[in-house]
């Protein structure tokens, strides 16, 4: 029995007094895909991206283990609920234009302790200040580094548009903006480097891509190493009490870890592992979340359908957002249907072995958007389930 045969009969009997549809945590391979990010980020601890767990639970899990500190939120409103439900130390990593949640904060000690914005333009301290509504909390807040290559003078760009934040000098030009204005407290520097981190440099079929991949990543990791020291340099310099520099995501927690500029490490998706983490030279992880979906027709010979599974995940259109049949091995999309809102045709020799109320279990493409579709995690632990724990969803948030 092959090792994936072996946890698809771990999950089937784990589950079998479950109906599905229903998504799963294997908490052994959670653990062990934790601990790989801790031994990764070589003693600087990982910031955990909550929009990559979506469950309270789990992010208690996870925090509670040596080498872990502090949330990156997603949403301001996410945030204050966090702090709210005692989480600590939470960085949101994207600017917010919600007024009423930034009267919350301006207005609750525990909140404006707990939480630090981001920002990257003067427009977001003008937006903050008009939302007070009396409220007279210093808010903590975080500059973002745009972490893009730009080659041939600017007209070549890679990387997510992000911050508009590029050189030392603009950072260095912010943080003297906030500091001419109370009611403000710079605190931190962030940098997400989403083409370094977030692409796989080891496509399988596609030798020649996988080949341009790391050597763009390898040119983008030394411009970026230098720039971000630089900005730092600078950036101290005007705020000597920043305390932190954060960088990096799940496929590049080691290589961020190694400068000496960054303090912390943002990771999230290398918990669950979803198919999109599979393509990468510098780590391997183990699958730890899956969704099952059941088996509802028998349409012929090496044919089965089973209910839903159209999960596709954000980003740019492509196969690679699809979910993928993970187990049993074997099975494959039905190319002139793909996975469907209500129904999906799986083909494949395996489908003659499947009954009527089988589970067919599935891989999702991106970490977090599975607990979109579910209000609740089945958390199984050897061939049993030790728990079932809800959701963001499931409690009833639903950021964005």
């Amino acid at each position: 029995m092959t090792a994936r045969a072996a946890d698809r009969a771990r999950y089937d009997r784990a589950t079998a007094h479950l109906d599905a549809p229903l998504a799963i945590v294997d908490l052994e391979a959670f653990d062990a895909n934790a601990d790989d990010l801790v031994r990764r980020a070589g003693g600087k601890p990982v910031r955990v991206a909550s929009k990559s767990v979506r469950c309270r639970h789990l992010l208690e899990r996870v925090l509670a283990k040596d080498g872990f500190a502090g949330i990156m939120s997603f949403t301001l409103a996410e945030s204050l609920w966090l702090a709210r439900s005692g989480f600590e130390d939470i960085l949101l990593a994207y600017p917010s234009a919600d007024r009423a949640r930034f009267a919350e904060l301006a207005a609750d000690p525990k909140l404006a302790a707990a939480v630090t914005v981001m920002i990257d333009d003067p427009a977001h301290l003008d937006l903050i200040d008009a939302s007070r509504d009396g409220g007279t909390e210093v808010v903590r807040f975080c500059l973002e580094l745009d972490t893009s290559l730009k080659l041939l003078g600017g007209r070549v760009r890679v990387g997510a548009r992000r911050s508009p934040l590029y050189s030392p000098a603009q950072l260095a030009e912010m943080a003297r903006t906030v500091a001419r204005r109370p009611g403000f407290e710079l605190v931190g520097i962030m940098a997400y480097e989403g083409h370094i981190a977030g692409v796989g440099d080891s496509v399988a079929g596609r030798p020649l891509r996988s080949r341009a991949v790391r050597l763009m990543q390898a040119t983008a990791r030394r411009e970026l190493a230098e720039r971000r020291a630089a900005v730092v340099r600078a950036v101290r310099a005007v705020a000597p009490g920043l305390e932190f520099v954060n960088g990096g995501g799940t496929g590049s927690v080691q290589t961020t870890a190694a400068e000496d500029a960054v303090t912390e490490i943002a990771a999230g998706s290398g918990l669950y592992v979803p198919r999109l983490f599979d393509n990468y030279t510098s780590f391997t992880g183990r699958p730890a979340a899956l969704f099952a979906m059941p088996v509802v027709r028998r349409p012929g010979v090496g044919v089965v359908t089973v209910l839903g599974g159209g999960y596709p995940a954000s980003g740019a259109p492509g196969p690679d957002r699809l979910p993928v049949p993970y187990l049993p091995e074997g099975l494959v999309y039905d190319p002139q249907e793909g996975p469907g809102e209500v129904q999906t045709p799986l083909l494949g020799s395996a489908a003659d072995d499947l009954l009527i109320g089988d589970k067919v279990w599935f891989r999702h493409a991106k970490a977090g958007e599975l607990c979109e579709r579910f209000d609740e995690l089945h958390l199984v632990e050897g061939d049993r389930v030790a728990a079932t724990v809800p959701t963001y969803r499931g409690e009833g948030h639903t950021f964005l």
